[in-house]
């Protein structure tokens, strides 16, 4: 079963409702999905609303731990601690907060802003990560993302290999928009094996951090 922390609804970029997102999602042998939409501080409120609203009848009718979260995107790093902490208010189960990835234009010191947060779960698509902000990220047991979305998935390497050097602990994620994004298992390990790690660190990742992240979520939550 496959768990996923990081997608987008019609709520923000993507194209599918959270609801027709979370049942696509359950037909690819999904167990866990985490609706994350793009949100900055004018809007935080209105999309978690819709987010929470839409995961619990989703837990309600079907057997799929749907979580309502949020991605922080070009919020200023000085920001990220204040909003992050707005959004776990508003009722966010887990904040991920958009990295600096080598295609798009983010802010330097993102994230180490947000590796720097308590409030913060995950650093989706960090790019070119260094080694002190890997170390950062597992001193505060903020996870590190391996993307399976195109042009944010160039440094899944080198995230990987710095990660695993660290101890920092790595989710696999598909940071999807569209149906063809959603995960199958063949391709979630072959993006995995192709960051250069193991079919041991495979099972270790996607299956158990992936699995006692969402008990946490879920017992926290619940």
């Amino acid at each position: 079963m496959l768990c996923d922390f990081h997608t987008h609804s019609i709520l923000s970029d993507g194209s599918l409702s959270p609801l027709e997102l979370i049942y696509r999602s359950l037909s690819n042998s999904y167990k866990t999905i985490a609706i994350t939409d793009h949100a900055g501080i004018g809007y935080l409120d209105r999309i978690i609303r819709e987010i929470t609203l839409g995961c619990a009848f989703a837990r309600s009718k079907w057997p799929i731990s749907a979580i309502p979260g949020i991605e922080l995107t070009y919020v200023p790093p000085a920001a990220i601690h204040e909003v992050a902490k707005r959004a776990k208010e508003l009722g966010a189960w887990l904040v991920v907060v958009h990295g600096e990835t080598v295609v798009e234009p983010v802010e330097k010191g993102t994230n180490k802003a947000a590796l720097s947060c308590p409030y913060v779960d995950i650093l989706a698509h960090p790019g070119l990560i260094t080694k002190e902000e890997a170390q950062l990220a597992a001193s505060n047991g903020i996870y590190l993302e391996i993307s399976a979305r195109k042009g944010h998935s160039l440094t899944n390497g080198h995230v990987a290999r710095l990660a695993i050097e660290a101890g920092a602990k790595l989710l696999l994620n598909s940071d999807a928009h569209d149906p063809d994004d959603i995960l199958t298992l063949p391709l979630a390990r072959q993006i995995f094996i192709g960051t250069g790690l193991t079919e041991a660190q495979y099972e270790e990742t996607v299956l158990a951090n992936s699995q006692s992240f969402s008990d946490a979520l879920l017992k926290k939550n619940l």
